[in-house]
């Protein structure tokens, strides 16, 4: 397993949009591994594909207190969501920004794990929001992408004066 460079915003390779994956095979395994060994160094609860500049839909993701549950979805797609709500979010790849976001905290997904099967799941809370943010990334979409214009105008005035 390998600790992989997370892209940060303004990289343009984030505005990118990944494809779909195809092969299942140990190339992907180790993708996931690598992901998952990555998001835990970060401190994260998950983190794609996209953000370590592999352009292939995978998600991985651990809500657990320890680290000991982790999730892979593969080229995931929301079949249905409810229960809108506002939740605060940040970013492995746009460090330093908190910020509040409209999401489902209900959805159903249907998905592949790292074995190609494909499964369906429902997800509540953290663990839908969680997936919602990473699949935005599959897109090219940033979660700040998410806020009022005048919230994204504040956010890069406060960072055009952070200290360097």
């Amino acid at each position: 397993m390998a600790l992989l460079d997370i892209l940060e915003y303004p990289d343009p390779r984030l505005r990118l949009a990944a494809a779909p994956v195809t092969e299942f095979d140990a190339d992907l395994d180790r993708l996931v591994d690598d992901l998952l060994e990555t998001m835990y160094a970060g401190k994260a609860i998950g983190l794609c594909a996209q953000q370590a500049s592999d352009l292939r839909q995978v998600i991985v993701m651990d809500l657990s207190p320890d680290a000991s549950a982790p999730q892979v979805y593969i080229n995931p797609q929301i079949v249905s969501g409810s229960r809108p709500g506002m939740v605060e979010e940040s970013c492995l790849s746009v460090p330093g920004v908190v910020a509040s976001v409209a999401r489902k905290t209900r959805i159903a997904v249907r998905a592949r794990g790292r074995d190609g099967r494909e499964f369906e799941r429902d997800l509540e809370g953290m663990d839908a929001v969680c997936l919602q943010h990473e699949m935005d990334h599959l897109d090219g979409v940033l979660f700040v992408d998410r806020l009022s214009w005048m919230r994204r105008q504040l956010l890069r005035w406060s960072q055009s004066r952070a200290p360097a």
